[in-house]
């Protein structure tokens, strides 16, 4: 499959534009929010107030054409009827028990929850039901809901264990943080643009999204994702985190509309990272999925580059010593140095008749010597050079699809494209002093008298 079927993505890159416009650091959390609309799942965002939650679940439900929205801040003392709708008189009347729904969450298509683990247990027990099987028991009649995506907000990630059945049905659980110092200075800057009806391509069809839909259920794995999503069991378990059978398969799906919405036959290993957002329960496991993610699919696992500075290093320590070493013994050349500044007085600057002198009262080393100390640098910069060029090689074989997988959020691609291209130019800098370094080995002066072979230069890690 090729990685680059990112193209057909452009026919949702709108609603995704829509969803960041003059948002800041908003692009994981955007994404996630989209695909979980487009899969029909339902998204919750942990961070602080003030962090544009609200915000993303209105500007998702103006993207559905036709579509109610619904929004409530919960607290331990909210009622059912401020979610469900008041109780029908007319019913009681002839002895029914029915709520009044419209405008309500269970007529609405997107909703959002704010503090939405401080419900009591008879709002979470008719919330389980809305979310997972889209019905809603009104009186004695079970009813279709009509709810798209449910977007949570929370501070922090349920202690209670009777609210984990409630949290498992967050299929993405992203955590949203106050934009960071880098961009605070364009935070201020920015304007906020009142609420306004979206550009026409940036609406979710419904055709379309059907299509989509039954275009995921054509979609396959592939040896390569699956056999990273058994690596990804394998993290889980090192780590003491259970994952329940039913997310896996959720994030299955989640995997194929994401492949399918990029017209991909097969799910791509750069899919996988909504990883992080599906798997981690706990906010603080997010990192260490992030990490699973970056080093096995984006190859940023650190690498072990210290052994090579220090071996550029311990040469070109060593060519300084070689060209500070005095001439020996039995050579007058220092005296002569000196005799040469007499004469060339303390006013007349380094005369030729100095300059000549004083190389010629650095040490002299043997054609053997020289030869020895350049063959030496030269199979360190044979190593650095096979080495920049596999990288480079992986940097290209890497950063080629990164760049053309849409879904992948923009911080995410920056990050990336900061340790490719930075090792990259790290060896290539070493290349480059040792290179320096071996020149100067070859202009270190000769005496073709001598025959003396050096030790080598130790440079191996231990």
């Amino acid at each position: 499959m090729s990685q680059n079927a990112s193209a057909p993505l452009r026919i949702w890159a709108p609603a995704l534009a829509e969803l960041e416009r003059g948002l800041l650091q908003r692009d994981v959390a955007a994404r996630a929010l989209l695909l979980a609309a487009l899969a029909g799942e339902h998204v919750l965002l942990l961070g602080p107030p003030g962090t544009a939650k609200s915000e993303l679940a209105r500007r998702l439900q103006r993207l559905l054409p036709g579509a109610h929205y619904f929004e409530r801040l919960l607290t331990r003392f909210t009622v059912p009827e401020e979610l469900f709708g008041p109780l029908s008189l007319r019913a009681l009347e002839d002895d029914r028990y029915e709520r009044l729904t419209e405008g309500y969450l269970p007529s609405a298509e997107v909703a959002f929850l704010d503090e939405v683990f401080k419900a009591n247990s008879a709002i979470l027990n008719t919330l389980l039901g809305l979310l997972h099987e889209r019905q809603f028991d009104n009186g004695s009649q079970r009813l279709p809901a009509p709810l798209v995506c449910l977007v949570g907000a929370s501070n922090e990630q349920p202690q209670d264990e009777s609210l984990l059945a409630f949290y498992d049905r967050f299929l993405l659980r992203v955590p949203v943080q106050p934009v960071d110092d880098a961009h605070f200075a364009a935070l201020l800057q920015t304007s906020v643009f009142p609420a306004a009806a979206p550009p026409a391509d940036a609406l979710i069809d419904h055709r379309r999204l059907d299509d989509l839909r039954a275009q995921a259920s054509h979609t396959t794995l592939g040896e390569t994702v699956l056999g990273l999503l058994l690596q990804a069991r394998q993290h889980a378990t090192q780590t003491g985190q259970s994952v329940s059978d039913r997310r896996w398969r959720q994030l299955v799906e989640l995997l194929k509309l994401q492949a399918a919405s990029r017209s991909a036959a097969e799910v791509a290993e750069w899919d996988l990272w909504l990883l992080p957002f599906v798997l981690a329960a706990d906010p603080a496991h997010v990192p260490g999925w992030t990490d699973f993610f970056m080093h096995r699919v984006a190859q940023t696992a650190p690498l072990p580059l210290d052994g090579l500075e220090r071996a550029t290093t311990a040469f070109e320590q060593q060519l300084d010593i070689e060209r500070r070493a005095p001439a020996d013994a039995q050579d007058d050349s220092a005296g002569k140095v000196a005799l040469a500044k007499s004469i060339a007085g303390p006013t007349a600057g380094e005369s030729e008749m100095v300059r000549i002198t004083s190389e010629r009262a650095q040490r002299r080393y043997s054609p053997v010597h020289i030869e020895a100390r350049v063959a030496q640098t030269d199979e360190l910069l044979d190593r650095l050079q096979a080495l920049h060029s596999e990288m480079v090689a992986v940097a290209h074989a890497v950063l080629e699809p990164a760049r053309a997988h849409d879904w992948l959020p923009p911080s995410w691609l920056a990050q990336i494209e900061v340790v490719h291209l930075g090792r990259c130019a790290q060896v290539a800098s070493l290349l480059a002093q040792l290179q320096s370094t071996r020149t100067g080995f070859g202009n270190l002066p000769v005496d073709e008298t001598k025959v003396d072979r050096p030790a080598p230069v130790s440079w191996e890690s231990p």
